[in-house]
């Protein structure tokens, strides 16, 4: 009877250091918010090579990223949309950044950003939603410019 007791005292103990281990453990919402801040941060990064490394450990290598002007396949073609943003003159001295907190449910987020030009004045605000992996990585995003449309 006694080895009996502590057989499962042992068990409920196992159990409860596992439980606390795990809530201890860093949450999929703390990999996905560090894969989207590196994210937001390469949009700003002038450096390619730079720029590669911070989606290397945000981006998986086969998301998609689409929003009103361009979809893409894919972190090498994700890349070079960012370069064509970085390199277009009308761009010049413009940074996105972000405007709210993310919201994660589900494998799934959502956030508000701004793209402020120069001065850091306003230019466009926008919304992106997207999805990612069980490590973090986001596998989609999904962008949208403006305010969201009136009822009519």
């Amino acid at each position: 009877m006694n080895i009996r007791r502590i057989a499962y005292q042992t068990f409920f103990v196992a159990i409860l250091v596992g439980a606390v281990q795990h809530a201890m453990a860093a949450s999929p919402s703390d990999a996905v918010k560090a894969s989207l801040n590196n994210y937001i941060e390469a949009w700003r990064e002038p450096d390619a090579q730079k720029r590669e490394r911070l989606l290397e450990t945000a981006w998986a290598e086969n998301g998609t990223y689409t929003d009103p002007t361009a979809h893409v396949d894919g972190r090498k073609a994700l890349t070079a949309h960012i370069e064509q943003f970085l390199t277009n003159p009308m761009f010049k001295g413009y940074s996105i950044v972000m405007a709210s907190e993310i919201d994660i449910h589900h494998h799934v987020f959502r956030f508000e950003w701004t793209m402020k030009d120069s001065s850091g004045k306003e230019v466009t605000g926008g919304m992106d939603y997207g999805e990612f992996n069980n490590d973090g990585a986001i596998t989609k995003i999904v962008g949208f410019f403006g305010p969201f449309p009136e009822l009519k």
